[in-house]
């Protein structure tokens, strides 16, 4: 298993619930790849440099995950056509 971190935007939009229940979707989108939740930062809604898709701001959320190297695909196709995310990046983090 290999350790990722996934940073993942969502839409300013979202109250309270819808977002925890995205943040829930995503959590079990990393599960069904047969991932490993370690820890979920919600760092809360942070103000865009520059505008993205109509939108200036968005709440911001890292998830640091362990999961085999061919999982990570289907969870970045998901993040893909997922309305509500408006940027994610998936990175690979050294391990200690």
């Amino acid at each position: 298993m290999r350790a990722y971190e996934l940073m993942v935007i969502y839409v300013p939009q979202l109250d309270e619930e819808a977002l925890a229940a995205q943040i829930e979707k995503t959590k079990d989108l990393i599960l069904g790849v047969g991932g490993e939740i370690e820890k979920v930062d919600q760092w809360g809604k942070r103000r865009f440099a520059y505008e993205i898709n109509d939108n200036t701001e968005g709440f911001y959320v890292v998830i640091d995950f362990k999961a085999e190297s061919g999982a990570t695909s289907e969870v970045e196709r998901i993040l893909k056509i997922t309305d509500e995310v408006v940027r994610y990046l998936l990175v690979r983090r050294e391990e200690e």
